[in-house]
């Protein structure tokens, strides 16, 4: 598929996504939509990818939030139908097995601070501005805002970002748990290669359980977790990435893993 509002590219196991309406600061429209899914299938079919990054092209955006002038005209049927779209296209995103890194490099707010949400992890620029407005027109977040992000940083502060629709700097998105580091913009996406490329040295069967087991581990109690990361881990030996990497570490070597999630 050739996309219009989106670049795909992969090398050395890294993908990465870059949303590409900057004149629209990257708005999330029914197109970019059909698209994002159509490459997050190409992603999930590849078995040499390990990791995915997404930012925004531009200067001024990561996402700026779903496109408005289309959510104008929606009925409430349309607009449920709508929601549904783009739950499922971001759920779609967090239910990737490998890890997925938000370089965000500007202004993240509703569809794009949901999008982020459904990453692993966020790294941002220091021009950065985080948000969920959507309580000033009249709306709630509609792309699992609501849910994700009092899961992240506690109901109380979701709440008040929900409720007053107000935007928070890097730096404070950082102290409440949303960011992990924050960058000078020249710096940033120099920065989540680096990370990215030093998780993509890591065997894809252990980055996929672990992944899984902390996302399946948060929804249950500490007992059923456990109980989780026991099979994880005993499924983790099944693989010939974990011969590989104990016989390295015993040989006082880098080890070079190579299995495959069906291995």
């Amino acid at each position: 598929m050739v996309y219009s509002s989106l670049e795909l590219t992969c090398a050395d196991g890294i993908a990465t996504l870059t949303f590409n309406r900057p004149k629209a600061l990257n708005a999330l429209n029914s197109t970019l939509l059909e698209e994002l899914a159509d490459a997050l299938d190409s992603i999930r079919a590849d078995e040499s990818i390990r990791v995915l990054i997404l930012t925004g092209a531009g200067e001024k955006a990561f996402i700026a939030g779903a496109d408005i002038t289309e959510i104008a005209t929606l009925t409430p049927l349309a607009a449920k139908k709508f929601a549904q779209f783009g739950q499922d296209i971001i759920s779609k995103l967090q239910g990737l097995a490998i890890p997925a890194i938000a370089a965000v490099n500007g202004y993240a707010l509703g569809g794009g601070c949901e999008m982020a949400l459904a990453c692993d992890f966020i790294y941002a620029s220091e021009k950065a501005l985080f948000g969920l407005p959507e309580i000033t027109l009249g709306l709630i977040p509609g792309f699992g805002g609501t849910q994700r992000l009092p899961r992240l940083i506690g109901a109380n502060r979701a709440k008040e970002m929900i409720f007053t629709g107000q935007h928070l700097t890097a730096t404070e998105a950082q102290a409440i748990g949303l960011v992990n580091k924050i960058f000078a913009p020249e710096e940033l996406q120099a920065a989540v290669e680096k990370v990215a490329k030093l998780i993509a040295t890591k065997g894809k069967a252990s980055l996929c359980a672990a992944k899984q087991t902390v996302g399946q581990g948060l929804n249950t109690d500490l007992t059923t977790g456990l109980s989780i990361e026991r099979d994880a881990f005993a499924l983790c030996l099944a693989n010939p990435d974990s011969k590989e990497g104990t016989s390295a570490f015993l040989e006082k070597r880098k080890p070079v893993f190579t299995g495959e999630l069906n291995s």
